[in-house]
């Protein structure tokens, strides 16, 4: 074990000394100002201890208060240009394949897999985002998901007993991977969803971890992960194939056989994207939008009137509709703020393509370029009291343009460009049918204090202690 870890610091030393020299290269050229760190690993230890600990991360805003809001620094032993610049942001994600590429650690690379729509470039990415934008667009979701949806909602929240003591983070993955699974691979088994929810923790465990595959690093215990989640994924594939099962043929697999000619290999880690994309954006902010509700009563009042002033479900199979979605004005507030506090993708990672320049900078290839969404969506030039929980802002007519989240360089959180989520609306509708279901069927209290943390992945440190009490039995009581 000493002589592994011997090996792992000397290659890791080589590595560091090889991308400084590269460093060194690019000092010529006119980058944003900035500075270069300690020795060999510049700002990479400020920078994850800032992302875990604090939110909005404390490094970038000291470092936007000294240098501005696109300011260098040196990272993974590269140089890096980060931009709390909402028009530089943008410029970033709309030159994707042009000017930047995606870019992402081994780690991630590796689970996601080589023919993933996450991390695959160019005509291929163009394909597979096209492909997924296809599976998910507002026809299908009326007609393919929105029943499908309230039944898993049903199944999986309604089933808690009075005064029980919950994590709801781990309910919240929970539910996500069940709709994931329900709505992509056609499962609903109970012991397939559960194997599920517990892999795929160990999966996005790994996604940003040293890639050491050795037993016990979350690296080896991930690509296990993905190795069992592939083979589910493979055995759906044949039996629709060789059964044309009925549950399977429920699902966007089906239809990814149908319509596309991909091989099933790609099908594979296209799918593995989906899941893993579906599960972090739609678990997390689920999580996130009960906790910011619980410390601000007023809103939580709010969406519980507006969820029971809507088609009253009074046989208990009756179907929520379309119509009835759209209505819910203030619950897609509860959204929007949930998004701008709490949002997964709070910065993106590309690499220069070229050098590029960009007013009276020169970022040179093969630099890191970070756009940091949360840094605009937090900022208090354009969001008044923007720490704060406000749902509200989102009436207000002078927040309209910045509200929409297709294209808005103030508002972006399901990224932009090329690379925009194909699942945005998905995610909207599952999150507001998942808070009409809890918000209704339970009152709760906290009974652990709780933050928000953004490394490895968005979570709430505690899991998000709460006691559920059923709002039926306290209020006949």
């Amino acid at each position: 074990m000493i002589m592994t870890l011997f090996f792992i610091v000397f290659f890791l030393i080589k590595f560091l000394q090889k991308e400084n020299t590269k460093l060194a290269k690019t000092r010529h050229k006119k980058l944003p100002p900035g500075r270069r760190g300690w020795p060999l690993i510049g700002d990479s230890f400020n920078w994850y201890n800032a992302v875990a600990s604090s939110h909005p991360p404390t490094f970038v805003e000291q470092q936007v208060k000294r240098f501005g809001k696109i300011f260098s620094c040196s990272l993974f032993g590269k140089w890096a240009v980060v931009s709390a610049d909402p028009s530089f942001n943008r410029f970033v994600m709309q030159n994707e394949g042009k000017l930047f590429k995606s870019s992402y650690p081994k780690s991630f690379r590796d689970l996601v897999g080589k023919n993933g729509v996450i991390t695959v470039q160019g005509e291929q990415q163009r394909k597979l985002h096209g492909i997924a934008s296809n599976m998910m667009r507002l026809e299908k979701l009326k007609f393919h998901f929105l029943e499908d949806i309230q039944r898993v909602m049903t199944r999986t929240l309604c089933s808690f007993e009075d005064d029980q003591l919950i994590l709801l983070q781990d309910v919240c993955r929970k539910v996500a991977i069940n709709l994931m699974v329900n709505q992509l691979l056609g499962i609903t088994s109970e012991s397939e969803i559960n194997e599920m929810a517990h892999l795929f923790s160990d999966f996005v465990d790994g996604c940003l971890s040293v890639p050491i595959n050795l037993p016990g690093c979350p690296y080896h215990t991930a690509m296990k992960a993905r190795e069992k989640i592939i083979k589910k994924i493979n055995r759906t594939i044949k039996m629709y194939r060789e059964e044309g099962s009925l549950e399977v043929s429920n699902g966007v697999l089906a239809r990814l056989l149908e319509e596309e000619s991909l091989p099933d290999e790609a099908v594979a880690d296209f799918i593995i994207n989906l899941l893993f994309a579906g599960n972090e954006t739609t678990a997390k902010t689920m999580l996130f939008a009960v906790y910011f509700l619980t410390q601000c009563p007023t809103a939580l009042k709010q969406l519980l009137d507006e969820q029971e002033s809507l088609k009253s479900c009074s046989n208990g199979e009756e179907m929520l509709t379309w119509q009835d979605y759209k209505a819910m004005s203030f619950t897609q507030c509860v959204i929007d703020e949930s998004l701008r506090l709490g949002g997964i993708a709070i910065w993106l990672m590309r690499e220069a393509i070229e050098d590029v320049k960009y007013q009276d900078y020169v970022i040179p290839k093969g630099c890191f370029v970070v756009p940091f969404l949360s840094a605009v969506h937090l900022d208090e030039n354009v969001y008044n009291g923007a720490l704060n929980f406000n749902p509200w802002r989102w009436m207000d007519p002078q927040n309209e343009e910045k509200r929409n989240w297709r294209n808005s360089p103030f508002y972006a959180p399901f990224g932009g460009g090329a690379r925009f989520c194909p699942g945005a609306e998905l995610a909207r509708l599952q999150i507001a049918l998942f808070l009409r279901s809890f918000v209704t069927t339970y009152r709760w209290t906290q009974t652990k204090e709780d933050r928000m943390s953004f490394f490895p992945s968005a979570r709430l440190v505690n899991g998000f202690q709460i006691r559920l009490t059923r709002r039926h039995m306290q209020d006949e009581g």
